[in-house]
């Protein structure tokens, strides 16, 4: 082990660990990249995350950059999870929940709780986080924090920065601080500290009044986003401050989080269900538009496509028997009401009245096992990802664009024409609702010409993404695969904002470098991956 092992080992009460089997686990996430960490280490709790922020700000204040990277399950899709300094990960040691607040309902925890068994606590509590991602049973709840996390309930509920009522976080410097809303006396408090904290507070009020007009106009019309920082409620009219809002979603570039408080809702396990097949684009924008209107809010507005039927039936033909039958729907909408059984009973009324106008067919499921086969189609992507055609794989390159819900018919077919002009398949799935898809192109990264396909597929994509009026990224974030588009997305004066409130938060750079700002293409194409394996 290195000196600096050695050094860490002596004075955190985690573990050290440098293996070389180690280093190549934790070389890649759920991305397409790779690169190894110098060192692991497994804090045993917040002062061992405060003593390595503050050793690797010591090795830069003499001109030595040792980075840290926080990690929890490594299920990020965008390379936000892997670093080539200090990993430090977090579901060892640091998985527990702190307090369940009967009274309020909130919930706070460490960053390396699964998500999965935080939900089933909560709901043995009758509550429940509602923005849950696909991969919450093996993911973990500071990960989602950390990438402003979302999923199917969000068209109801929202994203993770919604429920999220406060943080510990530990600084660059490894000074400690907590987040929540202060008042301006508070504030005025803070902006007098001599302290890192109060050094971070006068910068960012500078910054954002200083900016103010281009932050209020760098708000996307979208109904979820996770690309660059969120600076448009940090400061309020009334001067209150709450930095809460900048951590949720920094993929650990501005802090590493050690403790978050969450607001809980209150569960009823009892949904009603429908799924409703649509034979045209035209058929599900107007349907999508219309569930959006309707005075009980659907607690799910979810998509497959017909080619991701067919895809996953040929490789695995029992897998939807008796769920779904030939021949298969252009799309498939599955729509949920939940809460009150009279607000369900009100709901579903108006959606069997819509679908008797827009749709070819439907069929209306109350019964929970019933449910459970017909959400089997939705989450039909896992089975995509495992498959494969020789050594192409489906890649998670463009799978998170989010466009306003009056775009979603348009972000559909010009998605299939660009496909069809670059002669592969395309399957798509996602949150109708909110206008954000996932599609996951088969391409071989051992070969050349699949590598460079990737990248031009990327590029098109993308700009077609921003030209529609949509985010890059509706939740999975920036990560290095799409901080190169940030600049693009929110144009220069905003992208220059983002680099310097990095710059206040993250002076040496130490802070998870490579991610979400300060990226080029260039920098990751060397990171990609000789052959993609989750």
């Amino acid at each position: 082990m290195s000196k600096i092992g050695h050094y860490l080992q002596e004075h955190i009460m985690g573990e050290v660990i440098s293996a070389t089997d180690a280093r190549r686990h934790f070389a890649t996430d759920a991305s397409i990249f790779s690169m190894a960490p110098a060192l692991i280490v497994y804090p045993q709790n917040e002062n061992d995350v405060r003593k390595v922020a503050r050793f690797s700000w010591q090795l830069a204040e003499r001109n030595r950059i040792v980075p840290i990277t926080a990690r929890g399950s490594g299920t990020d899709q965008a390379g936000a999870a892997i670093g080539n300094g200090l990993m430090m990960v977090f579901p060892a040691h640091m998985n527990r929940i702190v307090e369940l607040d009967a009274k309020t309902g909130h919930a706070t925890v460490e960053p390396g709780i699964n998500y999965g068994k935080l939900q089933q606590t909560l709901m043995t509590h009758g509550r429940f986080l509602p923005p849950y991602p696909a991969s919450l049973e093996y993911s973990t709840v500071g990960g989602a924090v950390a990438n402003n996390a979302s999923g199917e309930k969000s068209v109801k509920y929202g994203d993770t920065r919604s429920f999220v009522r406060g943080l510990r976080v530990v600084l660059a410097n490894g000074e400690v601080i907590t987040t929540h809303r202060l008042s301006k006396r508070e504030v005025n408090k803070k902006l007098g500290l001599a302290t890192f904290e109060g050094e971070i507070y006068r910068s960012l009020d500078t910054l954002i009044e200083e900016n103010q007009q281009v932050i209020a106009a760098s708000e996307l019309q979208v109904s979820k986003n996770s690309a660059g920082y969120d600076l448009l409620d940090v400061k309020r009219k009334d001067g209150s401050i709450d930095l809460t809002p900048l951590f949720v979603g920094s993929q650990g570039t501005l802090g590493v989080i050690t403790e978050i408080t969450l607001e809980t809702e209150s569960h009823e396990p009892q949904t009603t269900l429908l799924i409703a097949a649509m034979d045209s684009v035209q058929q599900l924008q107007t349907a999508v538009l219309e569930l959006r209107k309707l005075s009980e809010t659907p607690s799910a507005i979810e998509l497959i496509d017909g080619n991701l039927i067919t895809t996953v039936r040929a490789s695995h033909p029992n897998l939807l028997k008796n769920v779904i039958d030939k021949p298969y729907p252009k799309f498939v909408l599955l729509v949920e009401f939940d809460g009150k059984e009279s607000a369900q009973k009100k709901g579903a009324k108006a959606a069997r009245k819509l679908f008797d106008k827009h749709a070819s067919s439907y069929r209306q499921e109350h019964d929970l096992e019933k449910q459970s086969e017909l959400w089997k189609i939705r989450h039909l992507s896992g089975v995509l990802a495992a498959h494969h055609e020789g050594g192409k794989k489906a890649l998670p390159i463009i799978e998170d664009s989010v466009v306003p819900a009056n775009k979603l018919g348009e972000l559909l077919q010009a998605t299939y024409d660009m496909f069809a002009r670059y002669k592969l398949p395309v399957a798509v799935w996602g949150h109708a609702g909110d206008g954000n898809l996932h599609l996951q192109p088969y391409l071989d990264l051992s070969q050349i010409g699949d590598r460079q396909k990737a990248f031009k597929l990327m590029d098109d994509y993308y700009r077609m993404v921003i030209s529609l009026g949509g985010s890059t990224s509706g939740q999975g974030n920036d990560g290095r695969l799409r901080a190169p588009y940030l600049k693009e997305l929110y144009g220069n004066e905003m992208y220059a904002v983002f680099q310097k409130l990095k710059r206040i938060f993250d002076p040496y750079g130490t802070l998870n470098p490579g991610v979400k700002v300060d990226v080029t293409t260039e920098d990751i194409k060397p990171l990609v991956r000789n052959e993609f394996t989750v």
